[in-house]
């Protein structure tokens, strides 16, 4: 190899680092990459506990391979919340970043939503992040359930977001469970859309869905100090 050639390849080996740096999320200290997933192996089902498996399946979009919630789940639980849920199954988290990328297959309305769930410790001890196209009591919050129907308790949020039909868009959520806050970002990780504070449930899984609408999911990446691996044996096994 000569000068040259090595000259090349030192800044092309620079560029690429830069790239990553500058794409890498800013991280509390003694965070680590604890779990991602791409949706790109066929197995990727395995690594999920739904509501209902029959209502999820392995998909592309854009030319993004994604798990996709395609119809309603058949799930009844006992208090008023979500219907849609697929769960990290063996993980639980307690402090944590992740980002993540959603799309709706819904047609736009006001409740038009995708959510995050965190802390979930059953079906009945949980939170919840309702992304939506226009706030109400109900709606474009975040919410727990606490042996009661859902409740929202967020301490700032936006008059909505726009979710649009089939576009991905970027979501990152922040929870630090001394300070007990927990922040949400669409698009713009510059200024979140929501703030809340609780510390009930200060471990859980965290997952994806909707209320009762149909999206999309993929490019997970969970950042934190660590992670508990407990299975999560709350919905009917799904036979892959």
């Amino acid at each position: 190899m000569n000068i040259r050639q090595l000259l090349i390849g030192t800044l092309a080996l620079t560029a690429a680092l830069t790239t990553r740096a500058a794409d890498a999320p800013k991280l509390p200290a003694g965070y680590k990459l604890l779990y991602e997933q791409d949706f790109t192996k066929p197995d990727a089902l395995k690594d999920f506990a739904f509501t209902d498996p029959s209502a999820w399946r392995l998909a592309k979009e854009k030319d993004k391979p994604a798990l996709e919630l395609h119809k309603q789940s058949a799930y009844k639980p006992e208090h008023r919340s979500p219907l849609n849920i697929a769960l990290i199954a063996d993980k639980v988290f307690g402090d944590f970043v992740l980002e993540v990328e959603l799309l709706s297959t819904k047609k736009p309305y006001g409740h038009q939503d995708m959510c995050l769930f965190f802390g979930f410790t059953g079906p009945m001890g949980y939170y919840y992040n309702h992304i939506a196209v226009a706030a109400d009591p109900n709606a474009h919050n975040v919410f727990i359930v606490n042996n009661a129907p859902r409740k929202n308790f967020a301490k700032e949020t936006t008059k909505g977001i726009t979710w649009g039909e089939r576009e991905w868009h970027k979501i990152r959520a922040e929870r630090d469970t001394k300070a007990g806050t927990y922040k949400v970002f669409f698009d713009d990780f510059s200024k979140p859309i929501m703030l809340a504070e609780d510390r009930n449930f200060l471990k859980g899984h965290i997952g994806f869905g909707s209320f009762d609408d149909v999206g999309m999911v993929t490019s997970i990446k969970i950042w934190g100090p660590s992670a508990e691996t407990k299975r999560a044996d709350f919905f009917k096994k799904a036979d892959y």
